[in-house]
């Protein structure tokens, strides 16, 4: 059964530890931020994190209900790093282009983060700012209720998935990144045009564009769509 969860004035250690750390939700999950950097997901673990700060694993579930809780906290976390500060400037489109590029740009920061919590819903403060943020953009711009639920739905899939397929890449050892990316020239560019003449034309571009990130490219075709229902909208 899950421990409850004491209120956080109450949980809070009253003396620092052995390191002279004061224990606090947001400390945790920045130290779990940067075990998965150096480790990876396998090393996000109550033990390793009760090391790292320097206090018995137990101590952590006085903050969070288990290691999945803390994973939760951690997606929020990445959301609230991709809006601090964001504020919108009344222009439907140029307000859903930078929390897009805001919330993918955070979580390719933490690639290893963004593999394990990319594809949740935390529930918590920040995700639900952010939904809200996205859902006002598109009713001040004059959609529908039902379009706006189908752009924010086609928005946010769209935003973490592409941030889980660029995490997925940059988290690969650099040998392989680099053997994946050789590919385009290696592999593509010598083609004949013989037996691949579509690939073999466009080889020189391909070598170009497909080490970088679709999303921005992405982003803006799903907006020219929204933008061309607005004004023909299906009630």
């Amino acid at each position: 059964m899950p421990k409850p969860v004491v209120p956080e004035e109450k949980r809070r250690r009253r003396r620092p530890t052995r390191s002279g750390t004061v224990l606090s939700e947001p400390l945790i999950v920045e130290t779990a931020l940067r075990l998965l950097r150096e480790h990876g997901s396998t090393g996000l673990t109550a033990r390793r994190l009760g090391l790292a700060l320097d206090c018995d694993p137990s101590t952590l579930y006085r903050y969070f209900r288990g290691m999945d809780d803390l994973t939760l906290a951690i997606g929020d976390a990445l959301i609230g790093q991709a809006l601090a500060g964001w504020r919108p400037v009344g222009e439907w489109r140029e307000d859903l282009r930078t929390i897009g590029l805001r919330i993918h740009a955070a979580y390719v920061a933490h690639p290893q983060a963004a593999l394990l919590t990319a594809n949740r819903v935390t529930g918590r403060a920040q995700e639900l700012a952010a939904d809200e943020a996205v859902l006002d953009v598109l009713r001040r711009a004059g959609f529908s209720l039902p379009e706006t639920v189908r752009v924010y739905h086609a928005f946010i899939d769209q935003t973490l998935a592409f941030a889980a397929l660029d995490a997925a890449s940059l988290a690969l050892p650099s040998a392989s990144q680099r053997a994946d990316e050789d590919k385009w020239h290696s592999t593509y560019a010598r083609l004949p045009r013989a037996t691949h003449p579509r690939i073999a034309e466009a080889a020189p571009l391909l070598a170009r564009r497909m080490v970088t990130s679709a999303y921005p490219t992405a982003l803006e075709m799903l907006l020219d769509s929204a933008a061309g229902r607005l004004g023909t909208q299906v009630p």
